[in-house]
């Protein structure tokens, strides 16, 4: 089983390698982990998504989603069960036989299910109540622009003093 770690882009295409062409198309956008977490728990619960073959895809998984536990764990409360269980579970090593690491991940994904379901309900109530906006940031071209524009008067300064 191998897993595509490669980012995709907005219109379902992986994103180029290259930076001179990640530039000129439109930014990849960053991903909201809550969708993350739920594309990766339905790797391992979902009933058409095949079982892992070896120990490394197992261990892949499983670092999967202690890496989602760790990023969705810092937009609820420390207090939660939810996290504590979630953490409690990414923190046990994957046991070695065959039947146990399957039980494991299963249980791992599940805690990481709960997880989620947990920051889509606090987390829209956070943010309602810290009245956060999204915050603008400028695309390349307008800082291009205001560079070009700084650059341009500065050239005309220069000319329009007189020389001594």
């Amino acid at each position: 089983m191998r897993l595509a770690l490669a980012p995709w882009q907005a219109d379902g295409q992986r994103a180029a390698p290259s930076r001179k062409i990640r530039v000129a198309d439109e930014p990849v956008r960053r991903r909201n982990q809550a969708v993350a977490a739920t594309e990766t728990v339905a790797l391992v619960l979902d009933e058409e998504s095949p079982l892992p073959e070896t120990a490394a895809d197992v261990e892949d998984l499983a670092r999967r989603l202690r890496g989602h536990i760790n990023r969705l764990g810092v937009m609820v409360p420390k207090e939660t069960p939810v996290l504590r269980h979630a953490q409690q579970l990414g923190s046990a090593g994957v046991p070695d036989s065959y039947v146990p690491s399957r039980v494991y991940l299963v249980q791992l994904a599940k805690a990481t299910q709960e997880l989620t379901a947990t920051v889509e309900t606090c987390g829209s109530d956070r943010a309602k109540q810290q009245g956060e906006r999204p915050r603008w940031t400028p695309r390349i071209n307008v800082l291009r622009g205001a560079v070009f524009a700084l650059a341009l008067a500065c050239l005309v300064l220069a000319a329009s003093v007189p020389r001594a």
